[in-house]
């Protein structure tokens, strides 16, 4: 039985409601196409060439990340930024400029980051970002990897009864604008022959205010971000997320297109932190790890101790160690801000390493 939106007042599927959504769909293409254009006009008449000189110059990287998205990016009590993003932001940071404080965070939402790291305002994006076909070809933006696997799930309160996002027909739904979210519900409920009214959000915590004041009956966005959003709840078990997981959404860092000594930077250094976990290397052991090379020749290569990586990368020999030293390897980032002892409590899943069935899974360093 179709679920009966409290916003609509049990108003039933038809042909006008129809008419509305696809009127909607056709809004939100526009204005993906207008800002598509936008960026890739900035990006190209931005001089990208030499990021890591002004880097190095500024003495401090300026990251973008999410305007507060708890265990991804957030401050903290003492306006400290924490999370499993930030790690990254800071891991780049000390490969570069040896102090993994050394960045200044820049809070954008799903409208504004792209502009921010097309214009220079950003040297790197870190902020749940989809990898896309047409984020990295039309808008010109080069991805550095992926450091979370996700896909677009559904959260609702529990008293609804709802057990299935197939159930929403009628539905208001909050959506951040800008996002890979939008077209993947519009796809969704269209390809499911049921209808949804949009509530737009600009940021998470706009969402979660909206959500819970009873503005919208479902707030949809990354499994992650809703399982952060729980999390942040005062009751959290009086709402569920739906089992339904309706798309791909590969998150990563991302750099602009035509700096390509840049991006090889900021990938390596998510690689180091992936790959420091494969072979064992931890923040508790790299110290000893470094003092000498070990009989593993790929952690002598990765901690500098044997070879000439951090030469071709134009940074010196301990850039890795560094990296790794900021946080932990991936499994400590993870482990820390949203692994299934936080509040967060995400399992490993497609996010474990390879040889443990998951994706996660770095290039050799040779």
């Amino acid at each position: 039985m179709a679920y009966q939106s409290r916003k609509l007042g049990g108003v039933p599927y038809n042909d006008f409601v129809r008419m509305e959504q696809n009127q909607e769909e056709v809004k939100m293409k526009k204005s993906v196409i207008l800002g598509a254009l936008t960026v890739a006009g900035l990006a190209a008449s931005a001089a990208v060439a030499g990021t890591m000189d002004d880097v190095k110059a500024r003495g401090k990287l300026n990251c973008g990340v999410t305007t507060g998205l708890v265990g991804f990016a957030a401050p903290d009590a003492n306006g400290e930024w924490q999370g499993f993003d930030v790690g990254v932001c800071r891991a780049v940071a000390a490969a570069v400029l040896g102090d993994p404080k050394a960045v200044e965070f820049v809070p954008t939402t799903g409208k504004t980051r792209f502009t921010a790291l097309a214009s220079g305002e950003i040297d790197m994006l870190a902020r749940n970002t989809t990898w896309t076909f047409s984020r990295d070809v039309d808008l010109k933006f080069e991805f550095t990897g992926i450091n979370y696997y996700d896909g677009q799930g559904f959260m609702v309160p529990k008293d609804l009864g709802v057990g299935s996002a197939k159930d929403l027909d009628g539905a208001t739904v909050c959506i951040q604008t800008g996002t890979t979210t939008e077209l993947n519900l519009a796809d969704f409920f269209r390809s499911n022959n049921i209808s949804y009214e949009p509530v737009p959000i600009e940021t998470n915590a706009e969402a979660q205010q909206q959500y819970l004041a009873g503005a919208c009956d479902v707030y949809t966005t990354d499994a992650s971000g809703l399982a952060a959003t729980r999390a942040t709840f005062e009751d959290p078990s009086a709402h569920v997320v739906l089992p339904e997981i309706v798309s791909k959404e590969p998150l990563g860092p991302l750099v602009r297109h035509g700096d390509n000594d840049w991006g090889d930077v900021v990938r390596w250094s998510l690689n180091a932190l992936i790959a420091a976990e494969e072979l064992g290397v931890t923040s508790a052991n790299i110290a000893e790890l470094s003092a000498a090379p070990t009989n593993n020749p790929e952690v002598n290569r990765l901690l500098g101790t044997e070879g000439n990586l951090g030469e071709m990368l134009g940074l010196d020999a301990e850039w890795a160690k560094r990296a790794i030293m900021a946080g932990g390897n991936y499994g400590e980032l993870f482990e820390k801000n949203i692994g299934e002892n936080t509040p967060i409590g995400l399992a490993r899943g497609l996010n474990a390493q390879w040889k443990n069935g998951g994706l996660i899974y770095t290039p050799p360093f040779r």
